[in-house]
């Protein structure tokens, strides 16, 4: 299966993997899923953590080297997604949770999240 992993979920598994589910564990360490993130996580995080957020502490060129360095497949922003946006119901107002939602959609993945906003989109989103 193709994961793709919302922010929070990036995070975690990067720097507090004690905060990832059991379930979310299994489906990261799963060597049969394929893990993507979207450059559009490490826009948010970039933006989180210049405001001084502290659950976007991580340094995030570290954050990227490292994903990279573990396999995981970077996802860019395309013009398809940003359209795909559109079509979307209005459950969330966060634009890079909606991005997430219109990117697994488009691309025929698996979004992977904790947020209860983003599951309400129901088709395509598993809870981590």
């Amino acid at each position: 299966m193709k994961l793709l992993l919302d922010t929070h979920i990036l995070l975690w598994a990067a720097g507090q993997p004690e905060k990832l589910s059991d379930k979310a564990r299994g489906l990261l360490s799963d060597t049969g899923n394929e893990l993507v993130f979207s450059s559009a996580s490490l826009w948010e995080i970039v933006m989180k953590h210049g405001l001084g957020r502290q659950d976007f502490r991580v340094e995030p060129g570290r954050l990227w080297r490292m994903l990279l360095a573990h396999q995981y497949r970077e996802l860019p922003v395309t013009g398809g997604h940003a359209l795909a946006v559109a079509r979307l119901p209005p459950l969330h107002k966060d634009p890079f949770d909606r991005l997430l939602v219109a990117q697994a959609r488009h691309e025929g993945m698996t979004l992977l999240t904790v947020d209860e906003q983003v599951l309400a989109y129901g088709e395509g989103i598993v809870a981590g």
